[in-house]
């Protein structure tokens, strides 16, 4: 199976203008955006949190995080961003892509719009 990657903007959900895009490696194990945190710095994205992460390796450990605005393939969401090591590469979790819509085409190693936002788990309440 291949990477699959989406360019991908992230910017403040305050109302300034800067933002940071770049390539981004779709990772399904990952829930949130994983950005390097001096590109989240840069146009002033401050932080909000902390969370305790486990990494692919099974190690934990604890990030700082934020929500921000990510926007991708023409849809735009509010997701976590994970102040990653400045040398990470950026990734972009399963959360914002069933936010907007998308799922990973494995064999073809790009996104799909799906036809409908899956709502499967809602049973609603029992009356």
């Amino acid at each position: 199976m291949g990477q699959t990657h989406v360019t991908d903007e992230i910017k403040p959900l305050t109302k300034g203008k800067k933002s940071f895009e770049s390539l981004f490696l779709v990772d399904t194990g990952a829930l949130h955006c994983f950005v390097p945190g001096k590109a989240l710095r840069k146009p002033g994205v401050a932080l909000e949190g902390k969370f305790d992460c486990e990494l692919a390796d099974g190690r934990v450990e604890v990030f700082d995080h934020r929500f921000v605005s990510a926007k991708f393939m023409g849809q735009e969401t509010v997701c976590h961003a994970i102040f990653a090591p400045d040398d990470a590469e950026p990734l972009l979790g399963v959360v914002p892509l069933e936010n907007t819509g998308f799922a990973v085409d494995s064999r073809r190693k790009a996104l799909e719009r799906l036809h409908a936002v899956p709502l499967k788990g809602f049973r609603g309440r029992s009356r």
